[in-house]
C-alpha cells in the first residue's frame, strides 16, 4: 500500500472533510475525493459515511485509524532520522512561532541567515495554537511557553516581558488612582477564542470586573486600538515604538514568559534544522534586553 493514500485517509478522519484535508495537504478536493474512493476499492471497505455535516469514520474506518497513526509515526520518524544524514545545509526547514515574533523578531534578521544559507528555504506558520512537531506541521518552534509532552528538545534562549499601555490622551481624558491604575479605565484583550494566553489569562485574575472595550484575535489588532485611544492593552515592551503609548505598571507588575526553543528529538541530528536553531538562539540573544524590557 502507498504511504500517501495513509495520508489522505488520516487527514480526512481528522478534519471530517475534503475541503480540510485538501488544505493540509495542498492539493484539489478532487484530488482527496479520488484518493480516498481508491483506497476504499482496494480495501474493499467503506471507510466514511458521507453527510451533509462531513465525513465521519464508518466502525470499519475506526478500525483502522489507530493502525494508520502508527504507520504514521514509524514513518514520520524514519524520515527525522533520515534528514540527519544530510551534511549539507539545504532544503526546507518548517518554523512556527506566533505572529509578532515572526514579524518583528525573526524575519528583520533573516537577510543575514538566507546569505549565509542560499540553500536552505525557511517556511514560517504564524499561529497563536500549538502545532504538532510530532507530525511534522513544523521542525521546530519558538514557543513562549515550554511543552510539557512529547519527544521534544526545549531550550529557554531568554525571556520577554509584558506591559500594560496606554495612549498619553486616553490616559488624561481617564485618570485613575495612583494606587490602581488600571481603576476605571477600558480594556482592550484578546476574545474567548484566545482565553487560554497568558496575558488574558493575567488580565482575568488582575482585573476581573475589568470593563473590555474591545476583544480580538490579534496582537496587532490591540496595539492598534491602544493607539486609537480605546482604553489600555497587554503588549510585550519590545513592540511598542511609539511614544505615545505609556506604561502604566511597574515592570515587575506585569509578567514575563520565556522564550523557547522547541524541536523534535530525531531533528537533533539535522544540519539544517541545527542551522535554524542555531540562528534563532543568535537572534534571541540580541534581542535579549528589548525583549526584557530593558531597552
Amino acid at each position: 500500500m502507498d504511504w500517501n493514500d495513509l495520508k489522505y485517509f488520516l487527514e480526512v478522519a481528522r478534519g471530517g472533510s475534503l475541503t480540510r484535508a485538501a488544505d493540509v495537504l495542498r492539493v484539489s478536493q478532487s484530488t482527496v475525493s479520488r484518493r480516498i474512493a481508491e483506497l476504499e476499492a482496494r480495501l474493499s471497505t467503506r471507510l466514511f459515511a458521507r453527510h451533509q455535516t462531513g465525513y465521519h469514520l464508518t466502525d470499519e474506518g475506526r478500525e483502522l485509524l489507530g493502525r494508520a497513526e502508527a504507520v504514521e509515526d514509524n514513518m514520520l520518524a524514519f524520515e527525522r532520522g533520515a534528514s540527519g544524514l544530510s551534511p549539507g545545509v539545504s532544503g526546507l526547514v518548517r518554523l512556527a512561532t506566533s505572529d509578532n515574533l515572526a514579524s518583528d523578531l525573526v524575519i528583520p534578521a533573516l537577510p543575514r541567515f538566507v546569505a549565509r544559507h542560499p540553500q536552505l528555504r525557511l517556511e514560517i506558520v504564524t499561529t497563536t495554537a500549538a502545532v504538532e512537531l510530532g507530525r511534522r506541521d513544523a521542525d521546530l518552534a519558538l514557543r513562549l511557553v515550554r511543552p510539557s509532552h512529547g519527544n521534544l528538545k526545549a531550550r529557554r534562549l531568554g525571556a520577554m516581558s509584558y506591559g500594560v499601555y496606554g495612549h498619553r490622551d486616553y490616559l488624561a481624558r481617564h485618570p485613575a488612582p495612583a494606587d490602581d491604575p488600571l481603576a476605571g479605565r477600558a480594556m482592550i484583550t484578546w476574545d474567548e477564542a484566545h482565553a487560554h494566553l497568558p496575558a488574558a489569562q493575567w488580565l482575568a485574575k488582575r482585573a476581573p470586573e475589568a470593563h473590555v472595550v474591545l476583544a480580538v484575535s490579534t496582537l496587532r489588532a490591540q496595539i492598534a486600538a491602544a493607539r486609537a485611544g480605546l482604553g489600555l492593552a497587554i503588549i510585550p515592551d519590545f513592540l511598542v515604538t511609539d511614544p505615545d503609548l505609556v506604561r502604566v505598571l511597574a515592570p515587575g507588575d506585569v509578567f514575563s514568559d520565556g522564550v523557547w526553543l522547541v524541536l523534535h528529538a530525531d531533528l537533533a541530528a539535522s544540519s539544517r534544522v541545527r542551522a535554524v536553531a542555531d540562528f534563532l538562539a543568535e537572534t534571541v540573544d540580541a534581542a535579549r534586553a528589548a525583549l526584557a524590557g530593558e531597552a
